[in-house]
């Protein structure tokens, strides 16, 4: 439900605009050094800072509950929270009756039987992606010296990504957008056949954050393009080098030692400055929607570090699932 992974086990809490939210990251061994400057660099990557991106401006200064001490994990739960602060409510309830158009406000109150805190969208906020960044870093310790590295390459259907921005903030529309991420000095073998494979086990804690509507590996959809002796990667070394990557990194379900290469595809924020036509739930009559409030043009722009924190959680549980067989 909440929890992803076998070993190496976060379980995310709190809504977005409720007192708080954070992680609970259990599974972690002793002796991995972790601050909250550590935690800081990558939830700074994730906050607002850049044009078509939310407004609201949150401190998110982790809190250390437990899990730590002297600057090293005890090898307990580890527990980090964030406060809210910067939250503004009213816009919300409106929303009761005019579920808006994309959002997951409508089937959120049916499943919970209007009990779920809607507030900023609740617990289906992208805010929930923060204490997901938080884990990250610890999973990313973890896994060295693997190395991840993603980035927005395009928004919009372009490489130019500062001018959609632009554009669509002029329009007061949202853009979607394509974040690549590469993983270097990846461990050969890890995964686990047949429903543990390395490609399922990312593509299912990458589909938690909010807006993912497709990953692809390798050469991806462009697969069904090409034909077998030019989707093939050919070794060149004994260590399984390959002269090109088509695969991604990944073969069998395995990793085979190659850059993990994936992208994953994030759609445009459904909350947009543009009347939207919509039902009236209570009514049961067509009406206007305006949704106001702080939301982001481009909400991709913020993914990349916590595309990077999903990949790193999903390859720390793999890695102690294979320590744990090893050691048998």
């Amino acid at each position: 439900m909440n929890t992803f992974g076998r070993i190496f086990r976060v379980s995310i809490f709190g809504e977005s605009h409720g007192l708080g939210l954070g992680a609970l990251i259990d599974g972690c061994p002793p002796g991995i050094k972790l601050t909250i400057d550590d935690i800081i660099i990558d939830t700074g990557r994730r906050n607002p800072h850049e044009a078509g991106t939310t407004p609201r401006k949150e401190k998110d200064v982790p809190e250390l509950f437990s899990g730590v001490f002297n600057g090293f994990t005890t090898g307990a739960p580890i527990m980090i929270l964030f406060r809210n602060e910067d939250v503004k409510s009213g816009e919300y309830n409106k929303y009761a009756s005019m579920p808006r158009p994309g959002h997951a406000d409508f089937v959120s109150s049916k499943k919970f039987k209007g009990f779920n805190d809607y507030r900023g969208g609740g617990a289906f906020s992208g805010r929930m992606t923060l204490p997901l960044v938080a884990a990250g870093v610890i999973a990313k310790k973890l896994i060295e010296p693997v190395r991840i590295s993603a980035a927005l390459i395009s928004a919009g259907g372009s490489e130019n990504i500062e001018e959609e921005v632009k554009k669509a903030e002029s329009d007061q529309d949202s853009i979607g957008g394509l974040v690549e991420c590469i993983v270097k000095n990846v461990p050969l073998g890890l995964g686990e056949p047949f429903f543990d494979g390395a490609e399922s086990l990312i593509s299912h804690i990458i589909f938690s954050i909010p807006g993912v509507k497709a990953i692809e590996f390798g050469s991806g959809t462009k697969a069904a393009e090409m034909k077998g002796s030019e989707f093939n990667d050919t070794y060149i070394s004994r260590e399984g080098k390959t002269k090109t990557n088509n695969a991604g990194g990944v073969s069998g379900r395995l990793t085979n030692g190659n850059d993990l290469v994936l992208r994953v595809t994030f759609r445009p924020p459904s909350s947009i400055g543009k009347p939207q036509n919509t039902l009236n739930f209570e009514t049961g009559k067509e009406g206007i929607l305006e949704v106001k409030g702080r939301h982001d043009v481009c909400f991709a722009r913020r993914t990349p570090v916590i595309v990077e924190a999903a990949v790193a959680i999903a390859l720390a549980d793999m890695k102690l699932i294979e320590n744990s067989i090893l050691s048998d």
